[in-house]
């Protein structure tokens, strides 16, 4: 592997209780490539957001990062910035895609204004320039910019999916993270969003780290895949490695858990 861009060492993450502690991450390392995608894979509750959280500050209390935890972009900690640092760290370096993304547009400022507060906040564009990043964004992901006058509601759900992608890239962010952004939509639109997201990761050189519960999913569109289970990573390989020969029993599990189309199950 060539010098990672994303490098998370022993991070460790409690939600701070009255009584007790609640351990929902509990010192998980890996690396992503530049220009890779790397996905975590394991079921509700088992710490893949919090871990999405984490990479970006977003955190808020009872959310405590225990010391000892280290998140380096590209060689810099991004536990160590501070307010201003961290601000300009954020949508710049890293842009996120939250799950159910899609509700996530302001339901009352037209697109067009939505992609101006992002461009103004962080690169302080005019309107006209950010008008035309907005046309050059839109697009990318196959809509027409004669719709940045729309509100969100007057979009289906997938190309509300594309829009929310679409300015999450406006800044030419180095990573990219996708936490479930397929989430609520048909399998149809789940590929056509993926498939773009691949075109304009293989175009601008990015990398993705892809979050979900989808194991299927997950294999088709990353290179290599992390397993979570309670807070801890139990298994990390190739994608092609996680499929065929799944080495940590909960793996294997989740892969039984997959009905198969002509009876029983897939292992």
């Amino acid at each position: 592997m060539t010098q990672p861009l994303l490098s998370v060492k022993n991070l460790t993450i409690d939600y701070i209780g009255e009584e007790k502690d609640f351990r929902a991450v509990d010192n998980v390392s890996f690396d992503v490539a530049p220009g890779e995608v790397f996905g975590l894979a394991g079921e509700s509750g088992c710490g893949k957001s919090t871990i999405a959280f984490a990479i970006s500050r977003l955190h808020k209390p009872p959310a405590l990062i225990r010391k000892g935890s280290q998140i380096l972009l590209a060689g810099r900690d991004v536990l160590d910035l501070d307010p201003k640092a961290l601000a300009a760290f954020r949508w710049r370096e890293v842009a996120m895609v939250f799950q159910s993304a899609m509700n996530s547009l302001n339901p009352v400022l037209r697109i067009e204004d939505q992609f101006y507060d992002v461009l103004r906040t962080h690169k302080g564009m005019t309107k006209a320039h950010a008008r035309e990043r907005t046309t050059e964004m839109l697009r990318l992901v196959d809509i027409s910019p004669d719709r940045m006058r729309n509100y969100p509601h007057q979009f289906s759900g997938g190309m509300r999916q594309r829009i929310v992608i679409a300015i999450c890239m406006a800044l030419d962010p180095k990573l990219v993270v996708m936490d479930e952004p397929t989430t609520a939509l048909d399998v149809v639109v789940q590929r056509e969003i993926l498939q773009r997201i691949n075109e304009l990761r293989k175009q601008f050189g990015f990398s993705v780290l892809f979050i979900t519960h989808d194991l299927g999913l997950m294999v088709q569109f990353c290179d290599r895949i992390g397993i979570m289970l309670a807070g801890k990573l139990v298994e990390q390989n190739d994608a092609e490695a996680i499929y065929k020969t799944p080495q940590h029993e909960y793996t294997r599990k989740l892969w039984a858990s997959f009905p198969s189309l002509h009876g029983g199950v897939l292992l």
